[in-house]
């Protein structure tokens, strides 16, 4: 569905995907992207729209579908003119066709909005569930209900490190339901292959040998 459509949106392809509400650092060192950059900040510290859009460049194409984001930091400029900076995901858009007449890479974009539908409770659970569980096994930290219900699919799979094909296909979906239910199944896998290196690294200190009476961890 459509919210609108914007013109000359800067746009950076890289090889990584953002999602909503997620925090991106990025070297900044081309001087096209130094001057996309510093037009994002001038906009934004003028009160208008400082947005970029990160669109992945995968080896077969460039994605159709990315995250507009925004400068969340500028962690360090150096004597050369490049960038350190920390960005944020905000919304996902579609590009609709590349401009040339900017002294960096843009388009014509629209931002994409969600389907209408019911929510479903059950997809909810099982996604908050399970990234409960995946939190608890990789950092011990024990996430409160009210905290896990705040979380939507996109704050939760933003701090986990997917595959870049896995975060593509949940920023193309425009249900959250359909987002809840793959995520779910994005957690189980990652919570599989947590226990697997768990595994190995408990083989690997026993030297191959099955001890008794105390913890693999």
């Amino acid at each position: 569905m459509r919210e609108h459509s914007v013109r000359g949106f800067p746009l950076f392809p890289l090889g990584i995907v953002a999602l909503p509400s997620e925090s991106v650092p990025l070297h900044i060192f081309e001087d096209r992207y130094r001057r996309m950059i510093e037009h994002c900040l001038q906009a934004s510290s003028n009160s208008l729209e400082g947005e970029f859009g990160i669109l992945w460049l995968s080896e077969e194409e460039l994605k159709e579908v990315g995250c507009a984001c925004e400068v969340e930091n500028v962690l360090e400029r150096l004597d050369d003119g490049r960038l350190n900076i920390v960005v944020r995901g905000t919304r996902p858009f579609r590009l609709l066709e590349r401009q040339d007449d900017l002294p960096y890479p843009a388009g014509a974009i629209e931002f994409l909005s969600e389907e209408a539908e019911e929510s479903d409770p059950e997809a909810a659970e099982a996604a908050h569930e399970l990234y409960r569980e995946l939190v608890r096994e990789a950092t011990d930290r024990e996430i409160s209900d009210p905290e896990l219900a705040q979380l939507d699919s996109y704050r939760m799979a933003a701090t986990v490190e997917f595959a870049v094909e896995a975060k593509q296909e949940l920023l193309e979906l425009r249900s959250e339901n359909a987002r809840m239910r793959l995520l779910a199944t994005l957690l189980q896998n990652a919570i599989e292959r947590l226990d697997l290196v768990e595994r190995a690294q408990a083989r690997a200190l026993s030297n191959g040998k099955v001890r008794f009476g105390q913890s693999s961890r």
